[in-house]
């Protein structure tokens, strides 16, 4: 008779404590491991990994899947990257609390702000729901391909307390405050993971308004954070344009101040180098007067595709463009081959609501092919505007020939952060620094324009195999920031290290070939919506809870994966 149900044989363990690799088996037993070392017992089900790394799941704590959650049981592009939890509602947006009326108001604040099609939550997502409890209730009653949290976001609350007062940005009342403190314990309490909060101008609605949360005073913030301090759990996620760095920075220190809960911050390298600096300065110094704050950093550029298929090309906004961008992709590119039509295009201004991403491109300097494997550090001459130069060509009609090669499938990559030095070397010292966590993909969000739930994989393949343009990292490093340390910044204790009494959320990995594949849009969201899809090579097999839910990449018909609600039912 079998003493374990699984038994993972013979690989090289990267746990995720930051401890060296060793040579070891794996004990699973009612979805938890049991033992690390020499199993010499037999097992129901028994998995060669010899010549493979060994590694706990990887957890994801900044997607935005809450729509596709909801419809959906799987949560890709992440499921093909190793994430066995990811963790939602994150920048403030999300699906409840909801009154009735404001159904399309919430649709078209997520629509803007992260690039998902209205149509496709209008036909997705049922609405079953009106508090934030109701919600997950919902959820709870559904199977997953990993594991899901959620958090409250502040947008769809102050719409659900306000009103239209909230859509507009007015000063929340004193009982608009006591309102959304009370929804805040009761969320926390109803399972959520924690509120977050968005304070950028880059966050906008479908119809170009600015998100709710925007212009939210000191007040307001603070009432949430007392919220998670009646609850006694959950953490702050926040991001924020710092235009007024002290002043801004201080509001978010009381917040974790007066409530005692832990927060993190998004932060990346704008356009200007070194800024970020200025705020990760800010944040170590208040981890050293005791505040438990992080910022919340990225393994590679974020950065924008664009092509044919996807929601932007170089050309949009270029009226000859416009009038033929709603073809299909076939008749479109057969269009955009008559040469008077690329006369006519190239020799138009772009549209004032493309000039910051025109700008961004800095005349094909900062624009490059995607090559498959995609290269998330590409040099300089190797830029759009290198290769018109080598040619004698001007570097964007070499672009527009380029975008009509591959049937139309090419897609172009512009990095709108972390790359302002045309190199890495800026995340590197963000994965490196104490009081940061890893996080900023965006899983289940920008779908026809950022495919960056991939980052995951590029940070074990990038950092810890495959760069030249400087240092690498090692990977007991980088397993640890991907697998303890993002379940530690949301209080999840048990999960991202392999070891006894810990969920069995296990990665096989082939770390030789471990590779991005190039992006790709699929046409799989309800109403027959688009997306880009990002998958990879390398990963032999994922658990969840002991579960096999991915071999060599293909789904199993496993779905073991459920919503995280802490403190409920237990």
């Amino acid at each position: 008779m079998a003493t374990h149900d699984l038994v993972i044989r013979g690989g090289t363990v990267i746990d995720g404590t930051g401890a060296e690799a060793r040579t070891a088996d794996i004990a699973i037993d009612n979805g938890l491991v049991t033992q690390v070392g020499k199993v010499s017992a037999s097992a129901t089900q028994t998995l060669d990994a010899a010549g493979a790394l060994v590694a706990p799941g990887f957890v994801d704590i900044h997607t935005h899947y809450d729509g596709q959650a909801a419809w959906s049981n799987r949560m890709s592009p992440s499921s093909h990257h190793g994430v066995t939890t990811v963790v939602m509602g994150n920048c403030g947006v999300g699906f409840a609390p909801v009154r009735a009326t404001d159904h399309s108001m919430l649709v078209e604040l997520m629509e803007g702000v992260e690039d998902i099609p209205g149509a496709a939550l209008h036909e997705g997502i049922g609405w079953q729901w009106e508090s934030f409890g109701e919600y997950l209730d919902y959820l709870s009653e559904r199977q997953f391909d990993m594991d899901i949290g959620a958090q409250l976001p502040h947008g769809a609350m102050r719409v659900y307390v306000m009103g239209q007062r909230g859509a507009d940005r007015e000063p929340a009342t004193l009982q608009d405050i006591a309102q959304m403190r009370l929804l805040t314990a009761q969320a926390i309490r109803a399972g959520a993971l924690g509120v977050s909060s968005s304070r950028t101008l880059n966050h906008r609605t479908s119809r170009g308004e600015p998100t709710p949360s925007l212009t939210a005073a000191r007040d307001e913030l603070q009432g949430i954070a007392m919220g998670l301090k009646d609850a006694g759990r959950g953490v702050m996620e926040m991001i924020s344009d710092f235009v007024d760095l002290e002043e801004e920075f201080g509001h978010l220190e009381t917040m974790v101040r007066d409530s005692g809960r832990p927060m993190s911050i998004s932060l990346a390298q704008g356009l200007s180098p070194h800024g970020w600096r200025k705020v990760l300065d800010r944040i170590d110094r208040a981890v050293a007067s005791g505040l438990p704050m992080r910022g919340q950093v990225a393994p590679r550029p974020i950065g924008i595709l664009m092509g044919l298929t996807t929601t932007l090309c170089p050309f949009t906004t270029r009226p000859s463009y416009q009038r033929l961008a709603q073809l299909p992709v076939p008749e479109r590119r057969q269009a955009l081959s008559n040469p008077e039509t690329k006369a006519a295009i190239l020799a138009e201004p772009t549209g004032s609501g493309f000039a910051r991403l025109f700008n961004m491109m800095d005349d094909g300097r900062k624009l490059w092919l995607m090559t498959d494997p995609p290269n998330y550090e590409p040099a300089p001459e190797d830029s759009v505007a290198a290769q018109a130069q080598r040619l004698g060509r001007d570097a964007f009609e070499y672009a527009y020939d380029l975008m009509l090669q591959q049937e139309g499938r090419t897609l172009f990559y512009t990095p709108f952060a972390n790359y302002a030095e045309n190199n890495l070397d800026c995340c590197r010292d963000m994965i490196l620094s104490d009081n940061t966590v890893m996080g900023l993909g965006d899983g289940g969000a920008h779908v026809g324009t950022i495919c960056d739930a991939s980052f995951i994989t590029t940070l074990i393949t990038h950092w810890g195999r495959d760069r030249t343009r400087g240092e690498r990292i090692d990977l007991p490093t980088l397993f640890k920031r991907q697998t303890q340390d993002t379940a530690r910044a949301m209080n999840l204790t048990d999960r991202g290290v392999l070891a006894p009494g810990m969920k069995a959320d296990v990665n096989i990995i082939d770390f030789d070939n471990l590779r991005v594949r190039l992006p790709e849009i699929v046409h799989d969201l309800p109403a027959g919506g688009a997306r880009l899809q990002q998958r990879a090579d390398g990963y032999i097999a994922t658990l969840v809870s002991g579960q096999v839910t991915y071999h060599h990449g293909e789904a199993t018909d496993a779905l073991p994966g459920r919503l995280l609600r802490p403190g409920v039912g237990s």
